[in-house]
Parts: C-alpha cells; structure tokens; sequence
C-alpha cells in the first residue's frame, strides 16, 4: 500500500481544486527509490506542459491537473486529469508496485476524468490529452455542430 499520509498532498489536491487559486497541478514523487511514501515535490500554474518538463526517465510519479480547453470561441471547460508516469528506465519492482499504489492514489486524487498512462514525452501531448477529455466529457459542442 502507498504511503499518501501526508497532509501535504491532500492540501495540494484541494489547491488545484480550487477556483480561487492559480495552481493547476501539483507532482507526486517516491520519497526514494525503496519506499512506497508518497510526497509532494512541485506544483504549478503552468498545467501539462509544465509538469510535464519534470517526469524522469528513471523515477514513477503521479500528477494532478486541471486542464481548461475551449469547446469554441464562448465556451470553455474545466477538468482534472490523473497522470502516471512510469518511466521507461524505472526498474520492474517499481513498475509493479507503481501500478498497484495507482489505486491508493486514486483514493486521494479522486475525481478526475481521465487517467493518463505515461512513460514518454509523447505520451503527454496537451492536445491528445484534450481529446480525450472531450470524448469522456459527454456534449461536445463546436463550430457547425
């Protein structure tokens, strides 16, 4: 089981949550290579491609964003996204047990409209990632539709 006892994370989280606050991402990270706590290592205002710029080939990470995308020039939307990073040098324990804490995470990151599996910069493209948020958020209204 993960670690997430941490009030930190739990404040994070309500951090990005948040309407009142400029912080759209908070960055989940081992406390070293053998341990299974969780802590916060960064946060920010600058969503996926920010975060993105601080996932390691060599480490697993978590990460907490919130995306705003426009639907067409008056509307927009707001919504979260769980990223798990699993790099592609992480050694095979960490793999496992990365996907195995991803439901512990689950339990504090809770709502979220999708998850995102990533080990390479590819896998982070704000646009795919805006796609798929479109596809899982029901109507999806924009120009001639």
């Amino acid at each position: 089981m993960a670690n997430l006892d941490d009030p930190a994370i739990r404040e994070a989280y309500e951090d990005v949550r948040s309407d009142k606050s400029e912080t759209n991402w908070v960055l989940l990270d081992y406390e070293n290579d053998k341990s299974n706590v969780l802590k916060v290592t960064s946060s920010g205002s600058g969503g996926i491609p920010e975060v993105s710029k601080l996932f390691e080939k060599d480490k697993a990470s978590f990460a907490y964003v919130r995306v705003k995308y426009a639907n067409d020039e008056e509307s927009f939307r707001e919504k979260f996204v769980l990223i798990v990073w699993i790099g592609e040098g992480v050694k095979v324990m960490r793999r496992a047990k990365t996907s195995v804490y991803t439901t512990d995470v689950k339990n504090v990151f809770s709502v979220f409209s999708v998850q995102v599996n990533a080990s390479s910069e590819a896998d982070l493209k704000e646009d795919d990632i805006v796609t798929k948020l479109r596809k899982s958020g029901g109507a999806n209204y924009g120009p001639g539709k």
